[in-house]
């Protein structure tokens, strides 16, 4: 048979279960486009930004049920489509969230030199990308999307590109018939699980003898849910989640004690780990926002499970390091605990992890916002109106903290934020990523004017497809993680007071309904409206007159804590220059 490798990508795309794609056609890939035009299954999604789209791409990748088998994919120019996506691609990397890329390439068929977009791509892709993969010729086009999307999906997950020459897509060629995507699974060697059983025996054991076990888990371990509430529940655990793994489990259960347990932690969180001897860890790596810039303290007993096995030992060392899927980790775990009795129910524990998140809510509740809206006002409204497994996109900002501490998850809510990478402009076009994969729940972003004005045009692509996307954009003019972070060393704020944004403007620009709430009076009725609005299918951008004057817990601890560890000549320089330009 004849094709060309445009006809084939579409058709592995298609036995992949790919539905949606996300990008700009170009000189390169037009060809593809047309492919993609004539499928019955996968809907092209033509974006503002390739920055965008790769946002959506991450979005859709982390909101799907996991063993879906659906990832998101962009489909791009090579060069400058590509590092315009590079910023969405980079956060995928790091947070490790599967991505495929497919990018036309430059004629391999002629000897001319200086071609448009004419730069190798895969040495740009390499510190971006688990892979990269040049196509050779038609009849490896196939295969070739196989085993990037493989390679994508297991072990720790990432973006894999790969890119298809621009005379492969235009002129067929003979090529056998394709192989379907599970006659390919079958072909490929299963691996065992080899001395898992013998390391959770160590793990029981350690747990068995620890007398307050606490349980730290990341984003990795969202699959096990279940059974970390089991477990939990059997050994009296107190959970705390890092940032990404928010929603790993839910913030209503007695034992969910909040994000993080450093001195940068709530004071529930703090109180609950106190003292921990024996701490599992599962799904995290340890990285600098979950440990407050590395000052949480943790066991000499650690135990560190991750599928990922180059985490261990890099920032915190581990007594047993088991590198496995939390779904099977907790599973044997399970089983091999099964027989042991279940700890009583731990009352002052629980008790002590009530109070402390009541006393902190109050905290916030009587905190005076001279008028402008108090953010656990707005989130305890949020939380009263929006649905329990609605999906919560956040972005990279003081908004982001706000809502780790003061906006309870309900079971089973799924919360997308960039950490690692941690690129602003990522929650408009996440969210609605989110929106195609789940078109029958609620989504909406929290996100700050600043991150809100990087991608806000990216609104029209929701637009176009009747996706009704919640914004709530806090809105305070400032850069307000960094204003805080510079105010208390610097007693100024360079540079991080934004430009006055007409918000309804922007709204009717890019076809989307606008809600004020510019007072704590104002939320139930703009909610309302909000919800009412999404409902029809039009996104609405709810402009949030926030109050950012309270500093949350993450950023005044991170900040001292942070501080502390300075040499001493240098705390003196830094103190001697806040309190100088105060003075004057």
């Amino acid at each position: 048979m004849k094709k060309n490798a445009a006809e084939l990508a579409v058709y592995a795309l298609e036995q992949l279960g790919i539905r949606h794609t996300f990008g700009i056609p170009g000189v390169h890939n037009t060809e593809l486009y047309d492919a993609l035009n004539n499928s019955e299954v996968i809907e092209p999604i033509l974006v503002t930004h390739e920055g965008g789209g790769a946002f959506m791409a991450d979005g859709v990748s982390r909101s799907v049920r996991r063993h879906s088998g659906e990832i998101g994919v962009l489909a791009i120019v090579p060069a400058a489509g590509f590092t315009h996506a590079a910023s969405g691609i980079g956060e995928a990397f790091l947070d490790g969230i599967p991505m495929l890329i497919l990018s036309g390439g430059v004629r391999t068929d002629t000897n001319n030199r200086f071609q448009l977009h004419g730069i190798d791509q895969l040495d740009l892709a390499k510190p971006l990308t688990k892979a990269a993969y040049r196509v050779g010729h038609q009849n490896e086009v196939v295969e070739t999307i196989y085993r990037a999307y493989q390679k994508a999906t297991t072990g720790k997950p990432g973006p894999v590109l790969v890119e298809i020459p621009v005379n492969l897509q235009l002129f067929t060629d003979v090529v056998p018939t394709p192989l379907p995507y599970a006659d390919y699974l079958e072909q490929q060697p299963v691996e065992e699980d080899e001395g898992l059983a013998q390391l959770v025996a160590q793990v029981v054991e350690l747990l068995d003898s620890a007398k307050r076990p606490a349980l730290f888990v990341g984003w990795g371990a969202r699959a096990a849910k279940p059974q970390l509430i089991q477990l939990a529940e059997k050994l009296q655990m107190p959970v705390a989640t890092t940032l990404q793994g928010l929603s790993s489990f839910p913030h209503q259960h007695h034992l969910h004690a909040g994000f993080g347990f450093s001195p940068s932690a709530v004071p529930a969180a703090q109180y609950a780990f106190d003292d921990c001897d024996v701490l599992l860890a599962i799904g995290t790596r340890f990285s600098e926002i979950p440990t407050g810039s590395y000052s949480a303290e943790v066991p000499d007993k650690l135990i560190h499970v991750d599928i990922d096995g180059s985490v261990f030992n890099q920032n915190y060392p581990a007594k047993v390091a088991i590198a496995a899927d939390a779904e099977v980790f907790m599973d044997e775990l399970l089983a091999q605990l099964e027989e042991k009795p279940d700890r009583p129910r731990n009352t002052s524990l629980i008790s002590g992890i009530e109070k402390r998140k009541a006393d902190y809510l109050q905290q916030w509740l009587q905190h005076d916002s001279k008028g402008r809206v108090n953010p656990a006002r707005f989130f305890s409204h949020l939380r009263q109106h929006m649905d329990d497994d609605a999906v919560t996109v956040l972005d990279d900002g003081n908004h982001t903290f706000l809502t780790a501490e003061l906006y309870p998850l309900a079971e089973p809510a799924t919360l997308l934020t960039p950490t690692d990478f941690n690129a602003m402009g990522y929650a408009v076009p996440a969210a609605i990523g989110a929106k195609f994969t789940q078109p029958h729940k609620q989504v909406f972003a929290i996100v700050g004017d600043g991150c809100f004005m990087m991608t806000c045009m990216e609104i029209l692509t929701a637009a176009k497809h009747q996706l009704g996307v919640m914004y709530f954009v806090f809105n305070d003019g400032e850069l307000s993680q960094i204003a805080q972070a510079q105010a208390m060393p610097y007693n100024r704020k360079p540079c991080t007071t934004l430009g006055k944004a007409d918000f309804e403007g922007i709204a009717k620009g890019v076809g989307a309904q606008y809600v004020a709430i510019s007072s704590d009076e104002a939320l139930n009725d703009g909610i309302e409206q909000a919800i009412k609005y999404a409902n029809k299918g039009q996104p609405v951008i709810v402009d949030v007159a926030i109050d950012y004057s309270k500093q949350t817990a993450f950023t005044s601890g991170t900040a001292k804590s942070t501080f502390k560890r300075f040499p001493l000549g240098q705390k003196l320089r830094i103190g001697a220059r806040a309190v100088m330009r105060k003075l004057r």
